[in-house]
């Protein structure tokens, strides 16, 4: 039998972000939250685990952030085990990163979701 917090993850959601300082906002982003978060990155792509019980929230299991940069876009997606962990990760990447490209901001996160 599978834990809740091993359970596969069943939502997701891409989105393909227009910058040419993707490169930049993805290391930006995941230094952020290493403090607090499992995170491993490089220059080009990063994935950041949010625990099932992050923030006294009690998903069925972790979720996963993974950004690539390119160089002309930062590529995002969520994996997710609840469409409502998927949808508040959605808004708290955005909000993240709009923060870090405070020059450009608001950039055009259209999520496209996959479950």
């Amino acid at each position: 039998m599978t834990s809740p917090v091993n359970s596969p993850e069943n939502s997701s959601a891409t989105a393909s972000v227009p910058t040419q300082s993707a490169s930049r906002y993805l290391q930006q982003l995941c230094k952020h939250w290493q403090h607090n978060l499992k995170v491993e990155f490089d220059a080009q792509k990063g994935t950041i685990v949010f625990p099932h019980d992050a923030r006294g929230n009690n998903w069925v299991g972790d979720a996963t952030v993974t950004l690539s940069a390119t160089p002309e876009t930062l590529e995002c997606r969520i994996d997710a085990s609840e469409p409502a962990q998927r949808d508040g990760l959605k808004g708290a990447v955005s909000r993240h990163v709009d923060r870090f490209a405070f020059r450009e901001a608001p950039l055009p996160f259209e999520w496209r979701d996959e479950s």
